[in-house]
């Protein structure tokens, strides 16, 4: 069930009413330079029905779906979008239902769990401060933690960590993620959480590698940066966000609270993989690690959110330009920003940050050459596939050449050397972290083993299950399992040998050296090195 579009509500009313049905054209092949705002109308015919998958088989047609359609596929009852453009927020919509089985319509105040989106309201937060000058990106933090600190790990020889490597992910600090507490379950305070002691379901928070050295995704070190936010302010994140972020970029329905109170109203339950009712009986989950995953907020607030940053480009936004630009610039070893992701170039250039955990999947992304951008928030367990091809659709109404089908092509496992590419291959240590960037974070094998099939590669890991593969070409092939989102291209020398392959995802390379045959095992497999 779809509820009433709610564009009017927003700064400007450019679009209200249904949309209108039609299939939006497919992109350029590269970015191509935009306009500042862009027809609502086509932007919501593609919402509603131009979603589609990522990966198109070989010789197979783009498939169109509508969002009703993916949404009944995915078992996702609710889901609520909002648009920017030219830094102002224009339109927001909810679909389907707040839970399962009832009329309670999603619309643009429904608020939801987004997950780790939420680290881009504390790295906001934090910024702000930053620019007040109660903060310094570059000092050491242990002269802010008063509640507590980062204990000193003897193998590290210069354990000094700063806001800007908290911001970026480059830290060296542990605990990627965090569970999701049930009702009824006690629920960690800050120390508890940093110290990984009970009712915490975390480890420790603790230095495991030399702070600035490489990219490691750490849920752990945003709760650092939430304490030293606490501390400096002398207030609770939830005070702090208030004033610093909430207030200014009107957020007026979003909290820090956990558990959220069920009188906040008009709240979006939690649903399984199946699509029902979970977290039951209050119907939604707890998120006490606040700063990393704790924040509720809908898809009007949201879009104001991204609204205000894109704004500071100009001067007239959430943070001073520099500033602005310090958080849109990537921090080396990896891809980040302080706080958001980044990819893209010229007019493509955006920021972008995914939030996931048991029940809710959330987005939100900005371009801050155009000052396009877009909140899409989910109430179910599959809500993560649904918001690709979400995302997916309106990349396509922008034509902007972001997100087009990749399309593989058929294996040749007849061609003169397709046996070659079985073997073992191991990472060379020798290749620079700022070239393996975020690899290093998911992808962080030392070790791989390809095998050949009748059609197909295959992709073995350890404690993985074999992963079949897909041809993008001779020598490139489009990853799966473990490897999903990157690709693997071999290496071929000038003497016909395969000597290497390399993971490619976006402009992060891990080289791989292939290595002597091993023997053969009992069952006719190579040895798993």
């Amino acid at each position: 069930m779809k509820s009433s579009l709610l564009a009017c509500t927003f700064a400007f009313c450019l679009f209200a009413g249904p949309a209108a049905a039609r299939t939006p054209a497919p992109p350029p092949s590269a970015p191509t330079a935009a306009p500042a705002t862009r027809d609502l109308a086509d932007l919501a015919a593609a919402i509603e029905r131009g979603l589609r998958p990522s990966v198109v088989a070989a010789g197979e047609a783009v498939p169109r779906w509508t969002l009703q359609q993916r949404m009944a596929h995915h078992k996702v009852p609710g889901v609520a979008i909002a648009l920017v453009q030219d830094g102002q927020p224009v339109y927001a919509v909810g679909y389907g239902v707040r839970a399962a089985g009832s009329a309670e319509a999603i619309d643009a105040d429904t608020l939801f769990s987004v997950g780790s989106v939420s680290k881009m309201i504390t790295a906001a937060t934090t910024l702000r401060l930053v620019a007040q000058g109660r903060l310094d990106l570059d000092r050491d933090v242990g002269g802010y933690l008063k509640s507590w600190r980062i204990p000193p790990a003897p193998a590290i020889a210069d354990p000094r960590v700063t806001l800007r490597m908290l911001l970026s992910h480059t830290s060296g600090l542990n605990v990627h993620g965090f569970e999701d507490y049930q009702p009824g379950e006690a629920l960690p305070t800050l120390l508890q959480t940093l110290d990984g002691k009970p009712p915490a379901k975390n480890p420790p928070i603790r230095l495991q590698y030399p702070p600035g050295t490489r990219m490691d995704y750490s849920g752990g070190g945003i709760m650092v940066e939430q304490q030293i936010v606490e501390d400096v302010a002398g207030q609770p994140l939830e005070a702090v966000a208030r004033a610093q972020v909430f207030e200014p970029a009107g957020m007026r329905r979003s909290s820090f609270d956990n558990p959220l109170p069920a009188s906040r109203g008009n709240i979006a339950h939690a649903h399984d993989r199946n699509g029902a009712r979970t977290a039951l009986p209050r119907g939604w989950e707890s998120f006490p690690e606040q700063g990393a995953s704790g924040l509720w907020t809908s898809a009007r607030d949201l879009g104001g959110f991204v609204a205000a940053l894109l704004r500071s480009r100009r001067g007239d936004g959430l943070l001073p330009p520099a500033l602005f630009a310090e958080m849109t610039t990537a921090v080396s070893p990896g891809r980040r920003g302080l706080g958001p992701e980044l990819a893209g170039a010229g007019v493509a250039r955006r920021f972008f940050h995914n939030g996931s955990n048991d029940s809710y999947h959330a987005g939100i992304e900005g371009y801050p050459q155009t000052g396009f951008g877009f909140v899409i928030l989910t109430n179910g367990a599959n809500g993560s596939a649904l918001r690709g091809e979400i995302r997916n659709a309106i990349s396509d109404a922008l034509g902007d050449g972001v997100k087009p089908p990749i399309r593989t092509v058929a294996a040749d496992a007849a061609a003169p050397g397709w046996a070659d590419y079985a073997g073992t291959y191991r990472l060379d240590p020798a290749v620079p972290m700022d070239v393996r960037g975020a690899l290093a974070d998911w992808f962080d094998y030392d070790a791989l083993t390809i095998e050949t099939a009748a059609d197909a590669l295959l992709l073995r890991l350890p404690d993985e299950a074999d992963a079949k593969l897909r041809a993008l070409g001779p020598t490139r092939f489009l990853g799966a399992g473990a490897a999903n989102s990157a690709e693997l291209e071999f290496h071929r020398d000038a003497h016909g040998a395969v000597r290497a392959l390399s993971v490619i995802a976006g402009d992060a390379h891990a080289y791989y050296r292939r290595q002597p045959a091993q023997p053969a095992r009992a069952d006719g497999r190579a040895a798993t090195p």
